[in-house]
């Protein structure tokens, strides 16, 4: 329980609105619930600033069901649940309130709308990585990132990159999402004074092996500033761009 609720608590005691056994009770609730599948973590947003993310890929849709339920249960909203195909999703239809990208295969468990702040922009090098753009971008809005997309932008067609200059040079940071030789990121980190996150994918052609060939690439970048996560990993640095854009200190764009 963070203090918010625990003074909410005690201000519903005082005024008659519950019990001192009832308050005993919720405050002695403990930080996670075992469902027997899952230990659900009810104090990740206390920690982290943001409720445990669902992995949906690997787990059942009744497993989804009930860690969600679980969480609302504890008042959690926005609740992010990552890797969820459509046929999973399907079942998942009429059992709780979400909103579902069939793109990012991502679902926002009972949304909430809330005041977007900052900005952080999502650069893609092609069409074909648009999956992981929106994995990305829909990561950082529903953590309360406002979010510019500058997609299909790649270096084999630099003038696309320089019209968008305007919004890359006002990001707060940036995800950058390439594959082929995975060059996107280089480029934009010469351009801009912010941090910018790289995201290789595994799109592109045999000798790409399967985004080694972009990871590496990266990971060797002459550009400061450069950060990268793992091959396919939009959810990633979408988490770390919020993270970035909302750090204490930083001036409201």
């Amino acid at each position: 329980m963070n203090e918010r609720e625990l003074l909410a608590l005690l201000e519903r005691v005082r005024d008659g609105g519950a019990s001192v056994e009832e308050a005993a009770r919720q405050i002695s609730r403990p930080a996670f619930e075992d469902l027997g599948y899952a230990r659900v973590d009810h104090h990740r947003a206390d920690r982290q600033g943001a409720a445990e993310v669902i992995f949906g890929q690997g787990k059942t849709a009744a497993q989804i069901e009930g860690i969600v339920r679980c969480m609302m249960d504890r008042g959690a909203s926005n609740i992010l649940i990552t890797r969820l195909p459509a046929e999973k999703e399907a079942q998942l239809r009429g059992k709780f309130p979400y909103r579902y990208s069939d793109t990012a295969c991502l679902a926002t468990a009972n949304p909430k709308e809330q005041k977007l702040t900052g900005l952080v922009a999502v650069v893609s090098a092609g069409t074909s990585d648009l999956a992981v753009c929106e994995e990305a971008a829909l990561t950082a809005e529903a953590l309360g990132s406002r979010v510019e997309r500058v997609y299909d932008a790649g270096v084999a067609g630099l003038h696309r990159l320089l019209a968008e200059l305007d919004t890359l040079t006002r990001a707060r940071c940036i995800v950058a999402v390439a594959g082929m030789e995975g060059a996107l990121p280089s480029v934009v980190g010469g351009l801009v004074s912010c941090p910018v996150i790289a995201v290789p994918t595994s799109v592109g052609y045999g000798a790409n092996l399967g985004g080694v060939a972009a990871l590496l690439a990266m990971l060797n970048s002459c550009a400061s500033g450069i950060s990268v996560v793992n091959i396919d990993n939009g959810f990633g640095a979408g988490f770390l761009a919020s993270r970035i854009n909302q750090m204490k200190g930083v001036e409201e764009t």
